[in-house]
């Protein structure tokens, strides 16, 4: 279904500017990506029908022209992100039965045959994206490409993208948020894409405005480092900013709309199932957690244990290589507890984060958001370590400034239960994201534990 939309993007598009760079140069008109194909069909000429084949390329303007390449020869597409590196990469390529990992040398695309160890996908799928999950060991999940243009159209639907729009594309293709809200509008709507490596916030602000870009997707890290620029002035045609990958907190949300005049929407989504929710409304009252209401096409389904089943023609098949009862027959269920309200869904925590402290579950959002109203704290995270006398207990990673551990201790004392007290406050300058803008609390708690040890 893809090729065939690709198909009459082509017969409508032809000559007009596919991939930009961030000068405003045209790296690609739709013609051009047609004419790409069957060069990048050599790299896999020998390569057997229904195989995997990884593509390690960064933001690549070959990213059109492969992907295309692969699905007319009926092998399996499978995005890496360029962080993966060394031991994880050779991991999520045994996973996931890889037989051929194509990377970019320069501006050369080279095809590096693998040995692939473990089964091929069941009959029917298309496409992998590659999750972690909630155990940190990479997975796949299965698409069909009817599920990848379902994805797409609920997207452009719900977000009001369409032709006469500009994607700035800085977010890695290789993510499922990138794949899926600038690969496939290009390919299926006709939606041009400026693709750039470079996520200097000075270097951003130059695209969009050099470009004239009118769709900026972001996560909250980029928008971060955008709303502290001084001296800056909105892109003249940007007219939409959309955040998604990580949580935007609103005190990033408001210092942006103050200084760009934009409001920046919130997007929930997941890799097994694309787009979840949207913020679509113009309230620029940022709340923690919020992330709109159901994307076209998306129904939400609350359950008793305080998370969502999602169902849409866009939820994946299942995991790859084994299965899970969280992903099934067109249903996902994130690890998230949600809240409902009136204006929409809220996040409110997640199933996989809840620390057992003494047989009690704790919720780290619960003290993340009382240690943010403590006088100068900038951010907060709260992760479990292992506890010989009540099985877990708290630590909270503080960012800051004019504060200290013990007052921070008596903070917790006086505005928490006795039993929520973090065991230890451990401040730092930053605390290092992943290339999505995402925190991940196990790499907190194995660098603390690690940095105990050592004294």
């Amino acid at each position: 279904m893809i090729l065939a939309a690709w198909e009459r993007t082509l017969r409508e598009e032809g000559s007009r500017p596919a991939v930009i760079d961030p000068s405003g140069e045209t790296l690609r008109t739709f013609a051009d990506i047609e004419a790409e194909i069957s060069d990048s069909a050599r790299l896999v000429e020998e390569v057997p029908l229904r195989t995997v084949v990884a593509l390690r390329l960064g933001n690549s303007a070959s990213w059109p022209a492969l992907l295309l390449a692969l699905f007319r020869h009926e092998l399996i597409p499978l995005p890496l992100g360029l962080h993966l590196e060394g031991a994880e990469l050779a991991m999520a390529l045994e996973t996931c039965g890889v037989g051929a990992l194509i990377e970019t040398e320069g501006d050369v695309l080279r095809a590096h045959r693998q040995t692939a160890t473990s089964s091929r996908p069941a009959p029917g799928t298309d496409f992998l994206k590659i999750t972690s999950g909630t155990s940190g060991v990479p997975r796949a999940v299965r698409f069909r490409a009817q599920q990848l243009l379902a994805d797409c159209e609920n997207i452009c639907a719900t977000m009001g993208l369409g032709r006469g729009d500009l994607n700035y594309g800085a977010i890695p293709l290789s993510h499922s948020y990138g794949f899926s809200n600038l690969l496939t509008p290009l390919l299926c709507r006709g939606i041009p894409l400026v693709l750039t490596d470079d996520r200097l916030p000075r270097a951003i602000l130059y695209g969009l405005e050099k470009t004239g870009a009118t769709i900026f997707p972001g996560t909250p890290v980029l928008f971060e480092k955008l709303a502290d620029l001084e001296n800056a002035s909105v892109p003249a045609r940007l007219r939409l900013c959309i955040s998604a990958g990580a949580p935007l907190r609103p005190a990033i949300g408001r210092r942006f709309t103050e200084r760009f005049r934009l409001k920046i929407h919130t997007f929930y989504g997941a890799s097994e199932c694309g787009g979840i929710g949207y913020d679509a409304s113009g309230e620029t009252e940022y709340v923690e957690g919020f992330v709109g209401t159901a994307l076209a096409g998306v129904q939400i389904v609350p359950r008793e244990d305080e998370r969502i089943e999602v169902r849409s023609a866009a939820v994946g098949d299942g995991y790859f290589p084994e299965s899970h009862a969280a992903l099934s027959e067109g249903c996902f269920v994130p690890d998230d507890f949600v809240s409902q309200g009136d204006r929409g869904m809220t996040i409110v925590g997640r199933a996989s984060d809840v620390i057992n402290v003494a047989g009690r579950k704790l919720n780290p959002a619960d003290v993340e958001q009382r240690l943010r109203e403590c006088p100068g704290v900038r951010q907060a995270v709260v992760f479990g370590v292992p506890s010989a006398l009540r099985g877990e207990e708290a630590v909270a990673c503080v960012v800051g400034e004019g504060i200290d551990r013990e007052s921070m201790l008596r903070f917790c004392r006086a505005n928490l239960s006795q039993w929520q007290v973090p065991r230890d406050i451990w401040i730092v300058r930053e605390i290092a994201t992943n290339e999505r803008g995402k925190i991940s609390r196990r790499a907190l708690a194995e660098k603390y534990r690690s940095l105990k040890e050592r004294g």
